[in-house]
């Protein structure tokens, strides 16, 4: 009977999408202004001619997400357990990490990448690099630092106290007692979460583009500008879609399987 049901509410579901779909492609395609936009936008030959050219930049985005990543991960924890510190006398570290946070999650993404990424190499100081490559790199650990520290904390604070009570009471020091009971049960509960700043880390490997760094988003740049069409730049639309939608659908699911689990402990 159950089964019956998920089918008839598959079918219904699908026939509906379908409707809906229909609908807004017979209405675009309808629309006076469609063949102008569709040549400017979404043209067979410069799609074509560009992809090769946008894919082959696309690997800079993957290594600057790639490095960013393995960075902002270990950062990002640090962060979260400077924040946690309830000694008196290290406040002056929680205080700071509180600021980093406040300030890099406050400020918009892409004046910080203006400031850093063009007015430190403008200092000229000795022995700081210029490369604009560098500097997109260290803009994204930064910002995202900020945002993942602060998943780690969430996942760190969801684990009850009485955990870390356990081990004290079984002689681990504060320190031992998050390394070996607290975090590794937080890390399991964030996966879905930190996922999903990953998702928006490779999307924002394109705003380093205003640095100079030519990766996919300014090669399509290049192209637009050199034949007057705006279809390379659906072409960089398109990879991204490629990427970041296995990705949703892998958060979805692990979402999914953690909340399934927790409803099974809780019975």
């Amino acid at each position: 009977m159950a089964t019956g049901s998920a089918r008839k509410g598959l079918l219904v579901a699908t026939l509906s999408t379908l409707v809906v779909a229909a609908f807004v492609a017979y209405t675009i395609g309808s629309s006076p202004a469609w063949p102008e936009v569709q040549k400017a936008f979404f043209n067979g030959r410069y799609f074509s001619t560009s992809l090769p050219a946008v894919a082959e930049a696309f690997t800079i985005n993957v290594r600057l997400f790639i490095l960013a990543e393995l960075l902002i991960l270990p950062i990002g924890l640090l962060i979260a357990l400077a924040r946690s510190i309830t000694t008196p006398a290290l406040a002056p570290i929680r205080i700071f990490a509180t600021i980093f946070v406040d300030f890099f999650r406050g400020v918009p993404s892409i004046l910080i990448i203006y400031v850093l990424g063009f007015g430190v190499p403008a200092l000229q100081l000795d022995g700081v690099p210029k490369e604009p490559f560098f500097w997109a790199l260290v803009t994204l650990v930064l910002i995202y630092s900020a945002y993942v520290s602060e998943v780690y904390r969430a996942g760190i604070e969801s684990i009850h106290p009485s955990q870390e009570r356990a081990a004290r009471a079984l002689g681990l020091t504060r320190v031992q007692a998050l390394r070996y009971v607290v975090v590794p049960q937080a890390m399991r509960r964030v996966i879905p979460p930190l996922l999903n700043d990953f998702i928006g880390l490779q999307k924002d490997t394109a705003l380093v583009s205003i640095l100079g760094v030519v990766e996919t988003f300014k090669q399509a740049q290049i192209l637009k500008a050199a034949s007057f069409n705006f279809t390379p730049l659906m072409t960089t639309a398109l990879i991204f879609l490629i990427i970041t939608i296995p990705m949703t659908r892998l958060v979805d699911r692990l979402a999914a399987k953690d909340r399934n689990a927790q409803l099974g402990g809780t019975r």
